[in-house]
C-alpha cells in the first residue's frame, strides 16, 4: 500500500536522531517509529501515485467524451428548432 522504503528511510533518520544514551533501545524505538508511522499513513486514506494517476485518465476521458455528447446534443436540439425542407 505505502512504499516501504519511505517509512524505513524515516524511520532510519528517526533513529539517528536519537540522543546517544538511548542507543541500547534502538531496535525497540525503530519498532515503534515504524508501527506509529503505518498506522498514521493508513488512518490519512491516501492513494498511490499510480492510482492517482489511472483514476486522472479516467476523468480526462470521461470529460472527452461528456463534451462529445454535448455537442451532439446541441447540434440535436438546433435541428429540432429547424422547419423541414419540402
Amino acid at each position: 500500500m505505502f512504499d516501504t522504503k519511505f517509512i524505513d528511510d524515516t524511520v532510519k533518520r528517526l533513529s539517528e536522531s536519537l540522543p546517544p544514551g538511548l542507543n541500547k533501545f534502538k531496535k525497540d524505538l525503530e519498532k515503534n517509529f515504524r508501527a506509529v508511522l503505518q498506522s498514521m499513513l493508513t488512518k490519512l486514506d491516501l492513494v498511490t501515485r499510480e492510482e492517482f494517476d489511472i483514476q486522472k485518465k479516467v476523468l480526462a476521458k470521461t470529460r472527452s467524451k461528456l463534451n462529445a455528447l454535448e455537442k451532439q446534443i446541441a447540434y440535436l436540439e438546433s435541428q429540432i428548432g429547424k422547419p423541414k425542407k419540402v
